[in-house]
């Protein structure tokens, strides 16, 4: 977690973190397999500890419908019935997660595939019904991370793998939205490692003109931000993400990067990866 240097000059010890990476990716990785080859070949590759969380994509749908489970969303957000959350399960935590899995170990990465259940990880509380009952989703609160017991997994050589399955200590399973796992691991893993949080996604980063991928924005303070808001060059889906990215800086997360997938290998070269969010962007 810490280690120990040596200022020459004044010949005393400096504790310094170690470096975190808690990388999200989400179905534009998942459902291509040449995407995924290539990232996770990038991932394995990059310095430090590192954590990988993933959602579902679109195969959980798919496999919702060959059994004839109807998929109902609402505003984008799955309603997760008993029977769904049994797909989301076995599609999250076993088809999709092992994948992942087998394939680093194939580079060389002793990754372990993981729910939220497994050591007691990630403990969430079912969503209560307002007005709509999202079913058996699961809500993370400050509580909800064990960081000392992840920490110790990766000491001991391993990179956790996590789907978006948690637990709520009841034996109840509940389907959880992979960008919250990724923040809440980011930010309660920050006091013991230099944290940054990286969201990999369709786009190279955040864009002045979302149709044009040339306009990337390279970096974002909180003040920038709100010029950016206010501007509207940043506006409806992506508020959510960076509303959350600044809200996990302000937690102790070192920065936030939003980016594409292809182009993880960048941050091992030393090259521009997409935004990069911080206090001092």
């Amino acid at each position: 977690m810490n280690k120990s240097v040596t200022d020459p000059i004044k010949s005393t010890k400096i504790t310094t973190k170690e470096s975190l990476y808690v990388i999200k990716i989400g179905g534009n990785v998942i459902d291509n397999s040449e995407n995924l080859y290539h990232f996770l070949k990038d991932f394995e590759k990059l310095d430090g500890f590192k954590i990988l969380v993933h959602g579902g994509g679109k195969v959980a749908t798919q496999v919702a419908e060959d059994l004839g489970i109807e998929a109902r969303l609402v505003d984008g957000r799955r309603i997760t019935d008993i029977e769904t959350l049994r797909v989301v399960t076995m599609v999250y935590g076993g088809l999709i997660n092992k994948n992942i899995v087998a394939q680093l170990q194939r580079f060389g990465n002793n990754a372990i595939g993981l729910t939220g259940a497994d050591g007691n990880f990630i403990r969430a509380k079912k969503r209560p019904v307002k007005t709509i009952d999202y079913g058996f989703v699961g809500d993370i609160d400050e509580n909800s991370i064990n960081p000392d017991n992840i920490s110790r997994l990766m000491e001991a050589g391993f990179t956790p793998v996590f789907c978006a399955i948690t637990h709520d200590g009841e034996g109840q399973l509940l389907n959880t939205n992979a960008d919250t796992i990724a923040s809440a691991l980011a930010v309660n893993l920050s006091s013991l490692y230099e944290t940054t949080l990286i969201y990999c996604f369709e786009k190279r980063g955040v864009l002045q003109d979302i149709d044009d991928d040339d306009s990337l924005i390279r970096e974002i303070n909180p003040a920038h931000y709100e010029e950016l808001k206010t501007q509207r060059i940043i506006h409806s889906g992506m508020l959510p993400k960076l509303d959350n990215a600044f809200t996990a800086i302000a937690c102790g997360v070192q920065a936030v990067i939003i980016g594409k997938s292809d182009e993880l290998g960048n941050l091992k070269n030393n090259k521009p990866f997409g935004t990069r969010l911080s206090k001092n962007a």
